[in-house]
């Protein structure tokens, strides 16, 4: 048993070791003939690339392993934010795939209405009047919307570093 804090960490050793293990087995993968095997002392090429290949492979079954163990914590804790409850697995969904659409999308709303103010203020109708617009969405949820999102990644990104610091994760 692990926090998730030190399964991110294993990751990220185990990925580093798959990687250094890969350039080994690179540099050893065939050599001129006339040429001393300089792994002969550890059995020879052949068999310490062996060895090696099945350590690589030991390895990337770690990664998957480590990152199951993740998934399954992720999906069985529970985090409230604002009062949505949603597991970590949920709330890093909506973060990568809703959360920065919904901005864009609030801000470029915001920033439409804005840029038709500004012009209508220097447009004038045939009868010398300035020209008004009719927004046709309430200006103050949009803005309580912004607010409410900036505040939950907020919140969320704290929630997660407690959460990864304490839940534990079987591996």
């Amino acid at each position: 048993m692990m926090t998730i804090t030190e399964a991110l960490a294993e990751i990220k050793t185990v990925s580093k070791r798959i990687q250094s293990k890969r350039e080994f087995i690179n540099s050893y993968l065939f050599r001129p003939d006339s040429m001393k095997d300089p792994l002969d002392k550890d059995g020879g090429s052949a068999v310490v690339l062996q060895r090696e290949m099945q350590a690589v492979s030991d390895l990337e079954q770690r990664l998957v392993d480590l990152r199951r163990g993740i998934q399954k914590a992720n999906d069985a804790t529970d985090v409230t934010l604002n009062g949505v409850t949603k597991t970590i697995s949920d709330w890093l969904v909506w973060r990568r795939e809703i959360a920065s659409g919904r901005g864009r999308f609030h801000e470029g709303m915001v920033s439409k209405i804005h840029n038709a103010r500004q012009f209508t203020g220097r447009t004038f109708n045939d009868q010398n009047k300035q020209m008004e617009i009719v927004v046709n969405v309430d200006e103050k949820a949009i803005g309580s919307e912004l607010e409410n999102l900036k505040k939950i990644l907020g919140d969320l990104d704290g929630q997660l570093s407690l959460k990864n610091a304490t839940v534990m994760v079987e591996v």
